[in-house]
């Protein structure tokens, strides 16, 4: 983002403690957080509200903030039509899935951030919604000015229909709420088998992960099917293809360019099939997950992959990611010096200086520095012949060829760290620590590292310290302010934290306060509608006692119905899948998506935007050439189960490593 200019005014983010939010806090949009002051003002003037929502690491929310909202004219016109408010989905996961979810369904697809969305300022139901809009026509998407007028101008001509049609939205949404369990039917193991019976349809054989690209790691899947092995290992016929799902996609994902194959540490997702190129963006409660399911691969299959990706996936944690009073940080962004990628990307001339001849041989043949570009002209990283065949080529022993490899990588993240870094998000947020606590403490076992449960332990009292008042829990944590009251994920994922936590090293105050985490979860949630259970735990205030702001505006919160909460992302998970518009259509029959709005606001047919995607969903577009090149015969597990790499085929550029989302746009 810009820096502050001298003498800019400051608009009302000035006083929050979200990174993302003060990105925008020197912005001539005099923009608002989501609370009673802006919806206040909203009623009195009867404007309508400008909902942005996004997150610091996301690569589209900088390039619509610097394309529009630090641009002087854009502003005038949002600040003259819309009161405008901003919101960190991090901070307010509520909010965002109660608003990606309206979004699917007003415009039959699936989500992603930028979510821009316009409100009415006395329902606070939505009534028009995108994500990504440029400043100048582009991709087939209309300028955002237009938008902005084009949807003022609706709402003073047509306020009158958008009653009905909040109306029709919130009972469509409604309707996607699974039915209450009423505790008729017994549990079964029915519902295993079928779940494991769509991972296997969906399962890609060759390059491992669920569907088509963009291919998201899915951690819950591996460990899922990791368990459904184990719960067979000792039968007559073992699941050995549950075994084969989990560690392939785990091999592809630890020996592809998802994995930063200096530093350690997984990014968001891939846009390939290959896991070649990914969202550079690294998360929390990605690494955290990924590297509890790393270690329990090591322990199930012994490969040493497994180990070196768990030891380099908690290095990274630890140096990178760790506060110095304990806790972790929630992102690194995908941008540096204004483009994305740029921090991991290389030139072969740049390595060929920093390693010797010997050196730069095998890293060369080992991550395709021999071969095309395939980043925008650049190299990314990403694992295309195995260290058994490279050291065949060079006539020398593996030992050898992986010593000089292991010096390589070494030269190569000293010299990056003198680079310029990405944003970090310093935010400590207490469900993604609570994944890293579980994740540091099963590597802590699998590997025999007591570093590591230590590291757990200090994220423990971190949160214990400044996260836990008044036998309450509280879901944010920056700049010595603790706010939001908690949300069930916050209390479900410290607790099993705590769990993993106690099996690497006794702590009876952690058991006990695991304890104390269930059951407040299971009363501030009791009650709580089906699949709303991803909602703060009612509201609380604190004493100005170095916590404070636990509640902030949640007023509107039930203006729309609950969204259902699931463990890791935002868009696109919830019971309109993101790439299935299957649910959509019968609301659009149905009269739920009004036709008046349609005929103002048309939607513009296959017009291919940007936005950084969830999973199922789409994100920025990227340069992949090479793409079809040969990956070789890439070493999978000890077992020799699982087969190899093969060809991944000749890739279409004008598709191939592209991702597309169809948006509505408003047409000149």
């Amino acid at each position: 983002m810009q820096p502050k200019r001298p003498g800019t005014q400051r608009n009302h983010l000035a006083g929050e403690t979200s990174p993302y939010l003060l990105q925008h806090a020197d912005n001539p949009v005099q923009w608002y957080p989501w609370g009673e002051a802006a919806l206040a003002r909203a009623r009195a003037e009867n404007k309508p509200i400008l909902l942005s929502i996004g997150y610091s690491a996301c690569h589209w929310c900088h390039v619509m903030a610097h394309e529009s909202f630090e641009d002087p004219v854009t502003a005038e016109v949002m600040n003259r039509l819309f009161v405008n408010v901003k919101v960190d989905r991090e901070e307010r996961p509520d909010l965002d899935r109660i608003y990606q979810t309206a979004h699917q369904v007003l415009n039959q697809g699936g989500g992603g951030w930028p979510l821009t969305v316009f409100l009415s300022p006395q329902t606070h139901r939505p009534f028009f919604t995108g994500t990504y809009f440029p400043n100048e026509p582009r991709h087939g998407m209309p300028p955002f000015k237009l938008v902005l007028e084009r949807v003022a101008e609706f709402y003073r001509t047509r306020e009158a229909d958008l009653a009905d049609h909040g109306e029709k939205l919130v009972t469509v949404l409604g309707d996607l709420l699974p039915p209450p369990d009423r505790g008729s039917e017994p549990l079964s193991r029915d519902v295993l088998a079928s779940a494991r019976e769509t991972l296997q349809r969906e399962f890609d054989g060759r390059f491992g992960g669920f569907g088509q690209a963009p291919k998201f790691p899915h951690p819950m899947n591996l460990e899922f099917l990791l368990r459904t092995w184990r719960a067979t290992a000792e039968a007559d016929e073992p699941d050995l293809q549950a075994l084969f799902m989990a560690t392939l996609t785990l091999t592809r994902m630890a020996e592809g360019g998802l994995y930063d194959q200096l530093g350690g540490g997984f990014c968001r997702y891939s846009v390939d099939p290959y896991w070649m190129i990914p969202h550079f963006e690294k998360m929390l409660y990605d690494n955290g997950q990924l590297l509890a399911v790393s270690a329990q691969a090591a322990v199930a299959t012994g490969d040493a992959l497994y180990r070196r990706i768990t030891a380099e996936t908690a290095d990274w944690l630890l140096r990178e990611m760790e506060h110095p009073a304990g806790g972790f940080y929630a992102t690194l962004d995908a941008d540096s010096e204004g483009h994305e990628g740029r921090f991991y990307v290389w030139e072969p001339a740049e390595v060929q200086d920093l390693l010797t001849p010997e050196e730069y041989a095998v890293f060369a043949a080992r991550f395709g520095l021999d071969r095309g570009a395939n980043f925008e002209g650049k190299w990314h990283l990403h694992c295309y012949q195995s260290m058994t065949e490279i050291a065949t080529a060079l006539g020398l022993a593996e030992d050898a060829a992986t010593e000089l490899l292991d010096s390589a990588r070494a030269k190569l993240l000293d010299y990056r760290n003198g680079r310029v870094w990405p944003g970090r998000d310093e935010k400590i947020l207490t469900s993604w620590n609570g994944l890293a606590i579980a994740g540091l403490a099963a590597a802590a076992r699998a590997l025999d590292v007591p570093g590591y449960a230590e590291a757990a332990a200090r994220a423990v009292r971190c949160l214990r310290e400044h996260a836990w008042y008044r036998d309450r829990l509280f879901a944010v944590h920056k700049d010595g302010r603790t706010r939001f009251p908690a949300y069930l994920d916050d209390h479900a994922f410290l607790a099993w934290g705590l769990t993993e936590l106690v099996q690497a090293r006794w702590d009876g105050a952690a058991l006990a306060w695991a304890i104390e985490l269930a059951d407040a979860g299971r009363q501030r949630h009791r009650g709580a509608p089906a699949g709303a259970a991803g909602l703060p735990a009612g509201r609380a205030s604190l004493p100005r006692c170095g916590r404070e702001d636990a509640a902030c505006g949640d007023q509107g919160r039930r203006a729309l119905p609950a969204r259902p909460h699931q463990p890791a992302d935002g868009a696109g998970r919830v019971h309109v899948p993101a790439d299935d518009r299957r649910a959509a259509r019968p609301a659009g029959r149905r009269g739920y998506v009004a036709p008046g709005v349609g005929q103002v606001l048309r939607p513009a047919a296959a017009r291919a935007g940007h936005s950084c995607g969830d999973d199922g969903t789409a994100g920025g577009a990227r340069r992949q050439e090479g793409a079809g090149e040969r990956h070789g015969r890439l070493r999978v597990s000890r077992y020799d189960l699982l087969g190899t790499a093969g060809d991944a085929g000749r890739s279409d550029s004008r598709t191939e490593g592209r991702l597309t989302r169809w948006v509505r746009a408003i047409r000149p």
